[in-house]
């Protein structure tokens, strides 16, 4: 019998000579400017239609501002999300997935604290049927008495769920402890708050709040797009307000702290969340500052990674990544660990932090982590889905196409040096602050020894 030997993943990944270097990128050139139209319809929404003929499909994404203070906002937003494309004076919910079939289309709804998203694609050659769908849903949707009772319930059993979630309880401790009361904390309403919601009040609140101005709709596909311009104003003619959509109030820049261990009883794993200000993407130094978090935990081969899970085996992973509002930038560690060896996970966490302002990336890792920023920015938007998506969240911030085709530039001409500066600038623990969610039966005695938490 033949005994087969397999090479581990640090062997794949080295040679004798250390580890195997990422091949080189050609000389980085701005993008070519593809044939777009970007303008603001009579009705206030703004339209971006971009010519991307890769498959002869059609990507619509709309995103209207939809904050709310109200105590139940956040349940009714869920309900309305849920109910928004199930029935209007001319369609019921069959009809809306039997016209959509029609031209391989589909659409969806979600919400957040921030915004209601809508989002879908068809066939190009089915963008006025899609657009028509759109349009019926956000100036007829009619929120039948038994669609929101039957939504209701679906809601109540999947919010149960979700708050059972290690990751979830993680997001709502690591949100309170950002923001306080600001209603962006609130990303799931209670379960109990479903249960108040009736279809009035979900009629009242798209009536006053899904509207048009301030809104954005981003179409990217095998279009004209001029032609899908007039098309989108003709079928949304009829989708009028004087009112704008309400955008989420200004968040507070983060205060550094002590992190705050959050008691879970009987908990084996915990949840490391630590979090910063950081740099808008309409900052200068965000490329700098973009790299810089590739080079701590933002990819496989960051530091981070390299520390508490190739080394020392702590965790299955660990990442850092950005958080955008219209207002406000973030950055955000994670990592999820045995209950063993959270306070020793923590400690390595904090000390790549300090180390990233002691001992500045170098030459090779500023090169790594530049190409792979430009070639993840390049594979994401290089699918009609991907560019359409990048477009909302950068139409979000007042951002528009000419800041993407610039940014592989702008993050190629990024030096060490650059890098270096916005390190010590926003990533001393000292900026930091955070929670960790575990059982503080088992973690208390070792982060009162370590300090830096505060404990329950």
């Amino acid at each position: 019998m033949t005994t087969t030997s397999y090479r581990t993943a640090e062997q794949i990944g080295h040679t004798e000579q250390g580890p195997r270097p990422l091949p080189a990128l050609g000389v980085q050139t701005a993008a070519s400017q593809p044939s777009l139209v970007d303008t603001v319809l009579p009705n206030g929404l703004r339209v971006i239609a971009v010519r991307k003929e890769s498959v002869p499909m059609v990507e619509l994404r709309l995103r209207i501002p939809f904050a709310g203070m109200d105590r139940l906002h956040a349940a009714r937003a869920e309900v309305l999300a849920n109910v928004l494309l199930t029935g209007t004076e001319r369609r019921d919910r069959a009809q809306f997935d039997t016209d959509l079939a029609a031209v391989g289309g589909d659409l969806s709804s979600v919400v957040d604290p921030e915004r209601l998203s809508i989002g879908g694609s068809a066939l190009a050659s089915g963008m006025d049927v899609l657009l028509d769908v759109l349009a019926d849903a956000l100036t007829g949707a009619v929120y039948r008495d038994e669609e929101v009772a039957r939504e209701s319930e679906r809601l109540v059993e999947r919010i149960t769920m979700a708050r059972s979630q290690p990751s979830v309880i993680a997001r709502e401790a690591l949100q309170k402890h950002r923001y306080g009361d600001h209603p962006f904390t609130k990303e799931m309403p209670e379960a109990a708050e479903i249960g108040e919601v009736t279809p009035e009040q979900v009629r009242a609140l798209h009536k006053a709040a899904v509207l048009p101005r301030g809104a954005l709709l981003v179409l990217v596909g095998d279009i004209d797009p001029d032609g899908a311009v007039a098309a989108v104003g003709g079928a949304l003619a009829g989708w009028q307000s004087d009112a704008s959509a309400v955008s989420l109030p200004k968040l507070p820049d983060l205060t550094p702290g002590d992190v705050r261990l959050v008691h879970r009883a009987g908990a084996v794993q915990s949840q490391i969340r630590l979090s910063a200000q950081a740099l808008p993407r309409t900052d200068p130094g965000y490329a700098a500052l973009q790299v810089a978090n590739l080079v701590f935990g933002g990819y496989f081969s960051s530091r981070l990674v390299e520390n508490i899970r190739e080394d020392k085996g702590y965790t299955y992973g660990a990442h850092s990544y950005f958080e955008f509002t219209k207002d406000n930038a973030t950055v955000l560690v994670e990592a999820d660990t045995a209950s063993g060896v959270t306070p020793a996970a923590f400690w390595e966490t904090r000390y790549e932090l300090g180390r990233l302002v002691l001992s500045p990336p170098s030459e090779s890792e500023v090169d790594n982590a530049r190409q792979y920023a430009i070639g993840s920015l390049l594979t994401s938007t290089s699918s009609q889905a991907g560019l359409c998506a990048t477009l909302v969240a950068l139409g979000a911030v007042g951002l528009s196409y000419e800041w993407l085709r610039d940014q592989p530039m702008r993050i190629a001409d990024v030096t060490a040096e650059q890098v270096a500066e916005a390190a010590e600038k926003h990533f001393a623990p000292s900026r930091f602050t955070g929670i960790v969610v575990g059982d503080a039966d088992v973690l208390a005695p070792q982060f009162r020894a370590i300090g830096g938490v505060v404990l329950p």
